[in-house]
């Protein structure tokens, strides 16, 4: 048992703009605990009598200044819980602080450098590396991810969070046992058998989050989340089991809703946040209290799920994130003075050790079997489970012979056999329950002679039970038959209906003769139906890519539309910069390959000249009749140097080589993140852009104002061949269709031609055609194609 009170540690978010000097100060001597003092100027405005208190003083184990990296956070904070984690003791990190100061970059880590990862991913690599170095034990790693938005629970691991809707999703429940231990029902527990596998948990996690901007932040988490590594272990041929859990926790900012203003949806979930802090501070303070005999657990769900880890089995650690500026000083204050409270909290954590059952089963059955091996040895004969048929038949004789005997004094002998002394009870009642039973049946024949020479009233009792069982008899054959009437006639019903239903099936198949001109006239006219329903189950299939994050096929004008939303996008070129990364160490990772490759043969090499070099030794000593020399030879001790040195490259380059690896599946990852998330705010805005444009697109009429074209049957054909082609480049360049339309490759480009030449030019400089709603179409698709290219910041 480990007794030490929760760790308490500081870290100040860095500032936007340059501050003014002396709102804080670090004291960090090595003799003495290290304190951070905010610094309250005086306010004048406040009048000559202030008595306000200008300096505010609190220790913690550890500050992290503003320039402290994600790297000194994780070896300071996270590794200590880890390594004891490994050991198989509980433990805890949670972050704790106002709004938009650093939480969840603490936790979770930034989304741009490979650098700015957290404290959980940084701890996930952490443990499955000491995991491969460790071989002497069996180890298991399970995940889960709870999120607790608006004081209910959900499972960001859950396959149905990215089609369904947050109301339709189970909820997680608190359940506990007697012992008052916590179950969650409804969250799911995923294996990760690689840290690959663990990160991917991760990223899914935190896609499905709850995020929304807020005054504060534009990125704010809504919602307390919980990511717990469960982590077993077990020595081969041991029965018994070490389990860990490694709670880390990024909670939700505290705000004051009079300073940012919030209304509506982040208004109700300011409030739940707030409140489930506010249940978490009055626990604290109750576990900060000397004889309280009761703490309020149960208040809320995030500290019934944290129980252990607040004055429980558990190393606990804290880390105050603070956002130092003159306008956040009394909320700065505030997380302190909290932090306070929380290290007077006094943690017992245990080694969570317990027996496998599945083990000690293994274990007591080997030695049940020992033990009548044993027996068998003594008395000489081996016993089985069951007692034999020989056996069976002597008991039974030799129980039938007690019971006829009419000494009182008798026994019955059938030995120490536990087995037969069973059998002899279970034999003996079942005597007494077929006596119960059939007790008139097997009553002796002088008692039937008597019960007969009684008199006429048995007789008549005898008579009346025969009468009363024929009754019986013929109404069982009346109902026997009046069944089998009915299922005949169900049958048939069912055999004529069937033959009904026949004749318009076949009607319907063969609407008109053979031969009829008719059917073949109006063949064709499946053929839009056909298409109609092709196009709709297109379009579902595009709405199920969309639901999980695939772009889907897009037209011309939407890829056009794309790629400036892409190229002027904030994110455009963080995603560059990780793509030239990515190409550096997939350049460098190929490289390694190959030099790892050429040292593998070397080494193949080497130990093949070592070995002809031994068996050139022995073939000269058997052919001149000499011992080999025991003195060492000098080119095979050269040989084996270099051999040794080609093995430390080796070494060196594959762990290089693994840890570049890594490197590359986070960058990737981190790519992908930024690819939904571009994905899915152009949807947004595409979307916007589609509905303001079908709003503000008013019709043109130019009747009165173009002389039109002669009516002749060559216009007409011109005037219907532009339309389609003005209708095809409209539909597919300007608004986003409900369902993917299917285009050649030559109407594509012709279109593409089209919306070139004429959305470029002035309204003034188009010529038009001279019909009324061929020239309203051309206008209207120049301005909504200018307005589009004026949105995108093109024109």
């Amino acid at each position: 048992m480990v007794k030490q009170t929760i760790q308490i540690f500081a870290r100040v978010k860095p500032t936007v703009r340059k501050q003014q000097q002396g709102i804080y100060s670090i004291d960090e001597d090595e003799k003495l605990t290290p304190s951070l003092e905010i610094i309250l100027p005086r306010d004048l405005a406040d009048g000559f009598v202030n008595n306000k208190r200008e300096s505010y003083k609190f220790k913690f184990q550890r500050i992290f200044d503003q320039d402290a990296k994600q790297e000194a956070i994780f070896e300071n904070i996270a590794k200590p819980v880890a390594e004891s984690v490994l050991a198989g003791y509980n433990g805890t990190i949670f972050a704790y602080g106002q709004t938009s100061s650093g939480k969840t970059f603490t936790i979770t880590g930034g989304a741009e450098r490979y650098s700015d990862r957290g404290i959980i991913p940084r701890t996930l690599s952490y443990i499955f590396e000491q995991l491969q170095k460790d071989s002497s034990k069996i180890y298991t790693t399970h995940i889960s991810y709870l999120e607790i938005y608006n004081e209910c629970g959900y499972d960001l691991l859950d396959p149905r969070h990215e089609a369904s809707t947050l109301e339709d999703l189970p909820k997680v429940t608190v359940l506990e046992d007697p012992d008052q231990n916590i179950h969650l029902k409804n969250l799911s527990l995923h294996q990760a058998t690689t840290e690959e596998e663990a990160l991917n948990l991760l990223f899914l996690g935190d896609t499905n989050r709850m995020i929304a901007e807020t005054p504060m932040n534009q990125a704010s988490t809504r919602s307390h989340c919980i990511f717990t590594i469960h982590l077993s272990s077990k020595e081969p041929g041991s029965a018994t089991v070490r389990r860990a859990k490694l709670h880390l926790v990024d909670l939700a900012g505290s705000e004051r809703v009079a300073k940012t203003g919030v209304g509506g949806q982040l208004l109700t979930e300011a409030k739940y946040i707030n409140l489930s802090l506010h249940y978490l501070e009055q626990v604290i303070v109750a576990l900060s209290e000397k004889h309280r005999s009761h703490i309020p657990y149960r208040n809320s769900m995030m500290t019934s799920v944290l129980r252990d880890s607040l004055g429980g089995n558990c190393m606990t650690t804290m880390i105050a994130t603070l956002s130092l500026e003159k306008r956040n000083i009394d909320e700065s204050i505030s997380t302190c003075r909290f932090a306070q409270r929380v290290a007077l909290i006094r943690n017992e954590a245990v080694l969570n050790e317990e027996i496998d059952p599945r083990l000690m089963i293994l274990r007591l059955q080997k030695e049940i079997q020992e033990l009548k091996d044993e027996l068998a040895l003594v008395t000489g004969e081996q016993r089985t489970e069951a007692l034999t048929e020989a056996e069976l038949l002597q008991l039974e004789k030799l129980i039938t012979s007690f019971l006829e005997d009419q000494d009182p004094e008798s026994k019955l002998e059938v030995g120490a056999d536990m087995r037969k002394i069973h059998h002899c009870f279970h034999y003996l009642k079942k005597l007494l329950t077929d006596k119960k039973i059939h007790g008139p049946s097997r009553a002796p024949f002088s008692e039937v002679k008597d019960q007969v020479n009684q008199g006429p009233s048995t007789e008549e009792e005898y008579k009346k039970l025969r009468e009363i069982l024929q009754q019986r008899d013929n109404e069982i054959n009346i109902l026997v038959n009046m069944l089998k009437k009915e299922k005949k006639k169900a049958q048939d019903a069912l055999h004529s209906s069937s033959m009904d239903r026949g004749e318009p099936r076949r009607s319907q198949s063969s609407p008109f003769p053979p031969g009829n001109p008719e059917g073949l006239r109006t063949l064709p006219l499946s053929a839009p139906t056909q298409a109609q329903d092709s196009s709709v189950i297109q379009y579902r299939s595009s709405l199920l890519h969309r639901k999980t994050g695939v772009r889907e096929e897009m037209s011309l004008g939407r890829q056009e539309a794309f790629e400036i939303f892409k190229r002027d996008h904030a994110d455009s070129v963080t995603i560059e910069d990780n793509k030239q990364i990515l190409k550096q160490r997939f350049s460098e990772a190929k490289a390694l390959g190959e030099s790892i490759n050429e040292a593998r043969r070397k080494i193949g090499r080497l130990k093949e000249e070592i070995t002809q070099r031994h068996v050139q030794q022995v073939a000269l000593g058997i052919s001149e009749n000499t011992t080999v020399p025991s003195a060492p030879d000098p080119m095979e001790e050269k040989l084996r140097s270099q051999l040794e040195e080609e093995k430390t490259r080796y070494k060196t380059m594959f762990m290089r080589l693994k840890a570049l690896k890594v490197e590359i599946e986070h960058l990737q990852l981190l790519m992908d993140k930024a690819k939904v998330k571009l994905q899915k705010e152009f949807d947004a805005w595409w979307a916007e852009e589609a509905t303001s444009l079908q709003v503000n697109s008013p019709p043109v009429n130019l009747f009165n104002h173009v002389k039109p074209f002669p009516q002749t049957p060559e216009s007409q054909h011109k005037r219907s061949q532009l339309l389609s082609n003005q209708s095809d480049v409209y539909t597919r360049k300007i608004l986003p269709s409900p369902g993917p339309l299917l285009h050649s490759q030559e109407q594509s480009s012709t279109g593409t031609r089209l919306e070139d030449s004429i959305a470029k030019r002035p309204v003034s400089s188009v010529p038009l055609t001279g019909d009324s709603q061929t020239d309203s179409d051309i206008l209207a698709f120049i301005k909504a194609r200018q307005s589009i290219l004026q949105r995108t910041g093109c024109q």
